[in-house]
């Protein structure tokens, strides 16, 4: 039985004379990562596997949590260790994901079905629109000041009870990805106020803790962990987690928390004003602030401590549509991964660099699963305007990148408009090793954006969160950050982009109608042959 609830972990005796070294481990939405460095940031060893994303039914993203969020950590801990050799003593290890995510999970902790991943999946709808017109979306807010868009787990906890009661019956305690794992590494249950903050509509934002008034008949009394704040240890490596991931028992394991506020730490963006632009699967921009909101379209999350929020945003699909567009229609390409990253994006890139700013007269939009921020539309869907027999692969490779960074300008001018500053933009992630993409962001936004010398992202950000845990890290923010290169905007593409911008805005309104009806039509059983 998982327990709920963990005394302080205690290490005895003075460190050994080898090196002292803190993992970090990301388990992402397409592939996950792990980080073994020393105090001052410096990377001693880094790895990184590809899994998959499962979509049974259109709108539904799962991951296997046994196969992928705990087999990856296993995976990553051991190669880590391969790498590092024996003159390393391991300080503590912290672990964050691709969240808010759900899984249920039994009595022994194992999973009861697939991990259901955080706004990308959009099948939860329905039960949102009905706890919305059951409370009131002004009471949600007054409780949980997170609204029930696809990015909340309150109604997907729902959706389980609803389409799979079997599965909610045999339900010990709901879980997000990361506290699935913090389970697994130590036997303690225990969610982190960040995660636990999209919880909406089970969480009093004030008090901080569980509010089940408007839960009943879905049984979560007594099935959600335990509260903790990302920086604290949540317990100790049991020895049946040492003999799973070769570590040793006794590390300290740290509560942890999604991948955004720990992308944000990887480039020091946890003060006002910095934000940090994470490129992967999806885009997310994310900074720290006081309480100040609620900031409509944005997310509005707990951050590290009661003192500051976490306010965020992200794009449904970003990376993920550059990587549909090379399953799809780049299979004459090498698919080889090196360690710059894919051969056919690189080619791809090429190509795409080829066509001019404005892609020959392409728009699209990259809303290839829904959007998240800040249209909050899970109806959404991706279009490639203007396409003439002309144009070429390449073409329509730009235009998806301009689609992309066209929706990055929404929201930071979301940003602008709720108050947020946005005076420097600091850049990681798989994303930035297409320099392309990242100078169209740049050309759009008309913002320099100073590139990550580490772009391993949240694992990264994990390890430095792991450092301070155990008193290694130093106090300042900037002290693990290090630029790489700064990224300027060319006048004359910003200029000519400010016309094509005002397109894309117009064509999100005139397309709505359309695709909704499409989405809708899509989620219809397919009709038999005539």
């Amino acid at each position: 039985m998982v327990r709920s609830a963990a005394g302080p972990v205690v290490t005895a005796g003075a460190r050994s004379a080898r090196r002292s070294v803190v993992i970090g481990i990301d388990i992402g939405t397409a592939n996950s990562k792990g980080v073994a460095c020393l105090a001052d940031g410096t990377v001693l060893a880094s790895v990184r596997r590809e899994h998959g994303v499962s979509t049974p039914q259109p709108g539904w993203f799962e991951h296997d949590a046994e196969a992928t969020w705990w087999g990856d950590t296993v995976r990553i801990s051991r190669d880590l260790l391969a790498e590092l050799g024996s003159d390393v003593r391991i300080e503590a290890l912290a672990v964050t994901t691709c969240g808010p995510c759900l899984v249920p999970v039994d009595v022994v902790g194992r999973a009861l079905r697939p991990g259901i991943l955080y706004g990308v999946d959009t099948r939860a709808s329905a039960e949102a629109a009905a706890l919305r017109a059951r409370i009131g979306p002004r009471a949600i807010q007054r409780l949980s000041r997170v609204p029930l868009s696809s990015q909340a787990v309150g109604p997907k906890i729902a959706w389980v009870v609803a389409h799979e009661p079997a599965v909610a019956r045999r339900t010990a305690l709901w879980h997000t990805a990361t506290s699935f794992i913090v389970a697994r590494l130590t036997g303690v249950a225990v969610i982190d106020q960040h995660q636990a903050s999209a919880f909406s509509p089970f969480i009093d934002a004030r008090r901080r803790d569980w509010d089940l008034r408007h839960a009943a008949g879905l049984g979560l009394e007594g099935r959600l962990p335990p509260l903790r704040w990302p920086g604290e240890i949540a317990g100790a490596l049991t020895s049946d987690a040492a003999a799973a991931t070769g570590l040793p028992a006794g590390t300290p394991v740290l509560v942890g928390t999604s991948d955004g506020p720990t992308e944000a730490l990887a480039v020091g963006a946890s003060r006002p004003g910095i934000v940090a632009v994470t490129y992967g699967s999806t885009t997310t921009l994310t900074t720290f602030g006081p309480a100040t909101g609620p900031h409509r379209g944005l997310w509005d999350n707990e951050g590290w401590s009661p003192e500051e929020r976490c306010i965020g945003g992200g794009l449904a699909t970003s990376g993920a549509v550059v990587d549909w567009l090379r399953r799809e229609f780049a299979r004459d390409l090498p698919g080889h991964v090196d360690a710059t990253g894919s051969a056919a994006h690189a080619i791809l890139d090429r190509e795409a660099a080829a066509s001019p700013v404005g892609a020959r007269g392409l728009l699209a939009l990259p809303s290839f699963s829904g959007e998240r921020s800040p249209l909050d539309d899970p109806a959404a869907r991706g279009v490639v305007a203007g396409l003439s027999l002309s144009h070429t692969r390449g073409d329509v490779h730009r235009a998806i990148l301009e689609g992309i960074a066209f929706g990055i300008r929404q929201l930071f001018e979301t940003f602008v408009e709720r108050g947020i500053p946005v005076d420097h933009l600091r850049s990681a992630g798989g994303g930035v090793r297409s320099p392309l993409g990242v100078q169209i962001v740049s050309d759009v936004t008309g913002r320099d954006q100073e590139i990550a010398e580490q772009t391993i992202g949240a694992a990264y950000g994990a390890a430095c969160l792991a450092a301070r845990a155990v008193g290694l890290g130093p106090a300042d923010d900037d002290a693990w950050f290090r630029v790489a290169r700064l990224v300027r905007p060319d006048r004359r593409a910003t200029a000519a982009y400010e016309r094509r911008y005002a397109l894309f805005r117009r064509l999100q309104r005139d397309a709505r109608a359309v695709v909704h009806a499409l989405a809708a039509s899509d989620s219809e059983p397919a009709a038999g042959p005539s």
